[in-house]
């Protein structure tokens, strides 16, 4: 078989991210849960509940989803890239892993606008999210392997880049061809294409098949370009991933910024997918945004999302990650404070005249900036990941890093779901993100920006 050039394995490496990034553009933020929190809130204030109520009890359900979801990946993250580690197979495990994203995804179209089977639905969304994060954790696993500390940074902030296109691709296209707007038509005003029944939302259904169907095409140039070291293809057991995780555990009390770095990272990038999950739902249930007005929304968000991530690779190269990670959270606790102290009424305490568009105009700059720097927060992460990898077990390495990531995973859901309910306020109930980020900022104090590598 003829080797397959470098450049040639990074161009696969990045059709993950291409392939990948709708599960979150699309389903996670804004297509399919702001679409699920519309139906849950009108499934609920059908059933007796004042709509304000109703609005904090469908948060409350997407938040947990969210929490199950997290728990599952947090318990299963560093297991999994401990008996990859063992086993020196990669490829397999992704395979396996994008089956449950397309299952999970593709099941999405049954979901019913009057919200009868909203938890089998959830159950489903559960299943491709479980897959897309478990699938993720070996995809980073390579990027060591990919090119030397310097290059890292640039190639994980463009393969960020290169992803969020693709978000912003789809998403486009779901706008204009697919989902409809109060009046049936979709943004450019035409019918839902292929005859799809506006009335009982298929256009807006047809995200899950649609997000299964792009995975399943563009995963083929990483299959095609993507290989496992044949050299490294040997058995593992579990009692061998166990052992191997375990040590890997024990090992972080003599490494400060490795462990630093994983607490750190537990926090903040618990506190942007919390954004990340609750963006669409806020605007939806807070500012009473459609699901174009969502979406117009995301491909502003997307667009900027991909700008940044490939600047801010450019900046990792020049300045290391750290202090791009730094300068990223800072600007997200702002905008958190913002989002949490406005919504169609307010902004600040200050009372706005009755149809003021101010509170629009806020959130979609905010979005710019959730977009823009949590692209680059993702990028410069794995990058200073990177830095920290043991370079004999990278899988497992980045597993530790995987559970870092999703081993508080729920419980950013969970404190919204609680200060949604203790609050009765969806605009309220997503203020633990800020603490989240506080957190994260503070133990980063003690990580090095050359990094922490064992050797």
């Amino acid at each position: 078989m003829a080797e397959i050039s470098k450049r040639r394995r990074i161009w696969g490496w990045w059709f993950f991210d291409w392939a990948s990034q709708p599960y979150h553009t699309l389903l996670v933020t804004f297509v399919f849960g702001p679409y699920f929190a519309g139906v849950a809130a009108e499934y609920y204030a059908t059933a007796g509940m004042d709509a304000e109520a109703a609005a904090a009890q469908a948060q409350t359900v997407w938040a947990n989803c969210l929490t199950i979801t997290g728990l599952i990946i947090a318990f299963g993250a560093p297991l999994l890239g401990a008996m990859a580690d063992v086993s020196g197979r990669r490829i397999p495990w992704i395979f396996a892993f994008s089956v449950m994203y397309a299952v999970g995804s593709a099941a999405l179209w049954f979901t019913l606008p009057d919200g009868s089977n909203m938890w089998l639905m959830l159950s489903a969304f559960g299943l491709g999210f479980v897959g897309a994060e478990y699938a993720l954790i070996f995809i980073n696993s390579q990027l060591p392997d990919l090119g030397d500390d310097d290059e890292v940074g640039e190639i994980s902030g463009s393969g960020f880049a290169f992803g969020y296109f693709g978000g912003l691709i789809s998403l486009a296209i779901m706008l204009a061809l697919f989902v409809e707007q109060p009046n049936g038509k979709t943004l450019i005003g035409m019918e839902p294409l292929f005859g799809l029944d506006a009335g009982t939302r298929e256009g807006t259904r047809f995200v899950g098949p649609f997000t299964a169907g792009w995975f399943i095409l563009f995963m083929v140039p990483y299959f095609l370009w993507v290989r496992d070291d044949p050299a490294a293809d040997k058995k593992g057991s579990v009692s061998e991933a166990l052992s191997l995780l375990g040590k890997s555990v024990a090992a972080l009390r003599h490494r400060v910024s490795l462990a630093s770095y994983l607490g750190s990272s537990m926090f903040y990038r618990d506190a942007l997918n919390g954004l990340y999950s609750f963006g669409g739902v806020y605007a939806r249930l807070v500012l009473e945004w459609d699901l174009i007005k969502i979406g117009v929304f995301g491909i502003i968000s997307v667009l900027a999302s991909a700008v940044f991530a490939w600047i801010g690779g450019k900046l990792d190269r020049k300045f290391g990650p750290k202090p791009v990670i730094l300068t990223a959270i800072w600007v997200l606790i702002l905008v958190c404070t913002t989002i949490v102290s406005m919504d169609r009424t307010q902004i600040f305490g200050i009372a706005l005249p009755q149809g003021s568009g101010l509170p629009d105009m806020v959130f979609f700059g905010c979005g710019i900036l959730i977009g823009g720097m949590g692209g680059i927060l993702q990028s410069a992460s794995r990058s200073l990941m990177v830095r920290h990898t043991d370079p004999a077990a990278p899988v497992e390495s980045f597993g530790l890093y995987g559970l870092s990531g999703r081993a508080t995973a729920f419980a950013a859901p969970l404190m919204i779901g609680i200060a949604t309910t203790a609050t009765g306020s969806a605009r309220l109930g997503v203020s633990p993100i800020v603490g989240l980020f506080i957190l994260g900022l503070f133990l980063m104090r003690w990580v090095k920006p050359e990094g922490d590598q064992s050797r």
